[in-house]
């Protein structure tokens, strides 16, 4: 059975905000591209992945990108993505698909087929996940900034979760790793 890993950045005040302070630099995107080859679909709601669709299929363009960034576009540009959203109308990001159905009843079908992980990314789709207890492992990167504001890591989660802490990394800037499964 394919494991259902959560990824997410946060604020050491525990907002996850793509658009806020984030630290992101080679050492990091290099972390990203190590976890994305043990994954084989990335899974998104409609706000995530228009975040994500708006910059990794371009960032060739730019000239002052980074080693880490060209590396880790290229891998995740590749990847099987599916954006699970009532509101899109299409999804037109290379090897994508959209579903408009029940997000939970897909991801339990996705888990018993065999392959590698299943990532998610953003807050809304994954809460739902949780809720549902679907995830199995937590990766957290806590960055060393202070927002004041934004969206909470577990905003609508409504259940304890047991977690066991499985490994912890510190990169040079600062931001910190924590890995967890679930009990």
């Amino acid at each position: 059975m394919r494991k259902l890993v959560y990824e997410c950045n946060v604020s050491l005040d525990g907002f996850a905000d793509h658009t806020a302070a984030n630290v992101v630099d080679d050492e990091l995107l290099d972390f990203f591209s190590r976890l994305l080859d043990e994954t084989d679909i990335e899974i998104f709601g409609r706000v995530t992945y228009q975040l994500m669709e708006s910059y990794w299929p371009n960032i060739h363009q730019e000239p002052n990108a980074t080693r880490g960034e060209l590396e880790f576009a290229d891998r995740f540009n590749s990847i099987s993505k599916i954006v699970f959203s009532k509101s899109l109308q299409k999804a037109d990001w290379n090897n994508t698909r959209l579903i408009k159905g029940d997000a939970v009843e897909e991801v339990k079908k996705l888990k018993q087929q065999p392959g590698k992980n299943i990532s998610v990314g953003g807050i809304h789709l994954a809460s739902t996940l949780m809720n549902a207890g679907l995830i199995d492992e937590y990766w957290i990167l806590v960055h060393p900034v202070i927002v004041g504001k934004g969206r909470s890591l577990f905003e609508n989660v409504n259940e304890i979760k047991n977690l066991k802490l499985m490994e912890t990394k510190k990169f040079n800037s600062g931001v910190v790793v924590l890995h967890y499964k679930v009990n």
